[in-house]
């Protein structure tokens, strides 16, 4: 057996991928090998454009001179020591950059491992901080419908994805849901009353649970597994005003759409939001290494601040928090944004994304397509005009993704919404030639009379 079957077996019989049901993948299987700029390349020599930033992670494309070189020059120095009692140079350093790229108000930052362990850790910080004041009835917590967080248990259960979670109901605990704008949308709504009607809805829960709610959390703008769904302008600044008038603290979770992937830095920026606590993970190393990352005020912070006897302390950690490898590539990653100006180059690729998906609106079966920045989705439905979907058996958006592996392209589906979000470092050839193949893709299954499942 040659080494190529050899891996191909080895995949099929050992490994147990996330998010995938491996019957799938037995009958598909992919393995990358390497990587240079925006393409991947697998074990066989095949190339394909990575048109979803590998799981929304990449900034500058596979082995940036600049991002290796950081790596091995912290390998020379030390690889880890534990973030438990003692601090080291490269943490530092990350958290005054952190500190001076986030809204003012963030002056604390609590290192982990991934998105979802942020979430965690913003969570048993905001329920904590309002036992530490004496306020121990504020424990419950607000999400918004189709919110997605992560899959530890904390993340799912402030998320709202049935679809990932509804097996594990049992053991999460209870939330308050509140509506995303999207449920009032229609033909006949506006984006203002749609926004005002979600924030009385809003307010209403705030009045009559706020000495009970500790917290919202919230994807700022965007949601990304949930859909790619947009917020109204305006909604998240709300929000923001009905946490301070209540007493609320604010929860935003930036994990996807940090690091210029809206057009911003970050996402609340564009409506000049201060959250009480910020989570951030995927860019923040450029796709290199697993770090994230938990910002909160001094305020949060001063009320774990005391003797050791108050026990007042923040009992949380892991092994690899504020690991020196994962810390001192952010740093150089943080250095090329600026140095690249990347988010300003993320800005201007927006247009040309637009542009192009402008496009796709044209297909038969093509419906809502919603964009923020270089977070893209696009919804197949059955029935254009009514926005009929297909039968969820069909799987058009998966079989559309394989599709899009065959012509030279990456990506997944969420459902039926296919999600495009290229590296910040693709070009705007690269970028027209990924919608391209999205369109020959979505238009060569979608038009089969047949789809098998």
């Amino acid at each position: 057996m040659n080494e190529q079957a050899n891996l191909l077996e080895s995949s099929t019989k050992n490994l147990w991928l996330p998010f995938t049901q491996m019957k799938d993948y037995e009958s598909d299987p992919l393995i990358i090998e390497s990587g240079e700029g925006i393409i991947l390349k697998d074990i066989s020599g095949k190339e394909y454009l990575d048109g979803y930033s590998s799981l929304w992670l990449n900034v500058h494309g596979h082995r940036k001179k600049e991002l290796n070189e950081a790596i091995i020059e912290q390998l020379d120095l030390i690889a880890h020591s534990t973030l438990l009692g003692a601090a080291n140079v490269p943490a530092i350093r990350l958290a005054e950059k952190l500190i001076e790229i986030t809204p003012e108000n963030l002056q604390r930052v609590f290192y982990s491992d991934s998105g979802a362990t942020s979430v965690e850790i913003a969570i048993k910080m905001a329920y904590q901080y309002w036992q530490n004041k004496g306020k121990q009835k504020k424990k419950k917590f607000v999400t918004l419908t189709n919110n997605y967080h992560g899959d530890t248990i904390g993340a799912i259960s402030i998320g709202n994805v049935d679809l990932f979670h509804r097996v594990y109901g049992s053991l999460m605990f209870p939330t308050i849901k509140a509506p995303f704008p999207l449920q009032y949308r229609s033909p006949y709504s506006g984006e203002a009353e749609v926004k005002e009607r979600a924030l009385t809805e809003l307010r209403a829960i705030f009045q009559e649970h706020h000495e009970e709610i500790a917290a919202i959390t919230l994807e700022p703008l965007i949601q990304g597994a949930g859909g790619m769904n947009i917020m109204p302008g305006g909604y998240l600044k709300g929000v923001e005003e009905l946490c301070r008038e209540f007493n609320i603290l604010l929860i935003v979770d930036e994990v996807a759409t940090g690091f210029g992937r809206t057009g911003k830095m970050f996402a609340i920026e564009h409506e000049g939001v201060q959250p009480d606590i910020m989570t951030v993970a995927k860019g923040i190393t450029g796709g290199y290494l697993p770090l994230a990352a938990t910002l909160a005020t001094e305020e949060i912070y001063k009320e774990f601040y005391g003797e050791y006897q108050e026990m007042k302390t923040f009992f949380h950690g892991h092994s690899y928090t504020g690991n020196q490898l994962g810390c001192a590539v952010a740093l150089a990653n943080l250095k090329i944004y600026e140095k690249e100006k990347l988010v300003e180059q993320a800005a201007k690729k927006a247009e040309v994304i637009k542009s192009e998906l402008a496009a796709l609106k044209r297909l038969k079966h093509a419906g809502d397509i919603r964009q923020l920045g270089l977070m893209c989705g696009i919804e197949l439905v059955q029935d254009k005009k009514t926005g009929k979907p297909f039968p969820w058996e069909t799987r058009m958006g998966y079989h559309s993704t394989l599709e899009m592996r065959k012509r030279g392209m990456l990506t997944r589906p969420l459902g039926d919404v296919i999600v495009f979000m290229p590296p910040l470092a693709s070009s705007d050839d690269q970028i027209r030639k990924m919608v391209q193949i999205m369109r020959d893709a979505i238009e060569a299954v979608t038009e089969k009379e047949k789809t098998v499942v």
